[in-house]
């Protein structure tokens, strides 16, 4: 069982990417937005009741596919570096996947802003991700959290043994996707 956990941040990538890593390996691809979208038609996600139910949703796609014959998952996610609570959320759905003999693998991709307020617009995000479809609000979200947390990491910050960082800014998906699939032996 492999975890392969993509992060960074908004725009930069990740769900392309996982795409692409689906397409060339037997892992399947649960972004962040398969959850924000589906309760965000009840609750908005900044809510209470809306990260809760998030949350729920994807502790129990964790759980069951760590559990299951499936070869692995790919999750995508926006980590907020600064925050403990973020490292916190990290660290337990890794031992999810730990705890039934698992492998978890750490992609980071970071982009210059430019690269990712352009491809906050491309058709495949906004066909994957109906609440990016209000691109003043999109664009106004990326810039804020942007300025607001750290969505990169560090030099030495994460400490894996199964960890790849990638600057995507003039690389494909396909290519990011090859790099990761032949770095972890995926």
């Amino acid at each position: 069982m492999k975890l392969i956990i993509i992060f960074g941040p908004q725009a930069v990538g990740k769900m392309t990417v996982g795409q692409s890593l689906a397409e060339i390996t037997n892992l399947k691809l649960f972004h962040n937005h398969m959850t924000i979208d589906l309760v965000s038609n009840f609750f908005d996600y900044g809510s209470s009741s809306g990260k809760r139910l998030v949350n729920l949703f994807r502790q129990e796609i964790f759980e069951e596919v760590a559990k299951s014959d499936l070869e692995g998952l790919i999750f995508t996610f926006v980590w907020g570096l600064d925050l403990e609570g973020d490292w916190e959320y990290v660290r337990q759905i890794s031992s999810l996947f730990e705890n039934e003999n698992g492998i978890v693998y750490m992609v980071e991709l970071e982009a210059d802003l430019d690269t990712r307020l352009e491809r906050n617009k491309s058709e495949n995000r906004l066909l994957h991700k109906p609440t990016k479809r209000d691109m003043v609000r999109s664009e106004h979200d990326l810039i804020k959290t942007m300025k607001n947390h750290r969505l990169n990491s560090q030099p030495d910050e994460i400490q894996s043994d199964h960890y790849l960082k990638i600057n995507n800014t003039n690389i494909s998906p396909s290519e990011v996707a090859t790099m990761i699939r032949d770095t972890f032996n995926l």
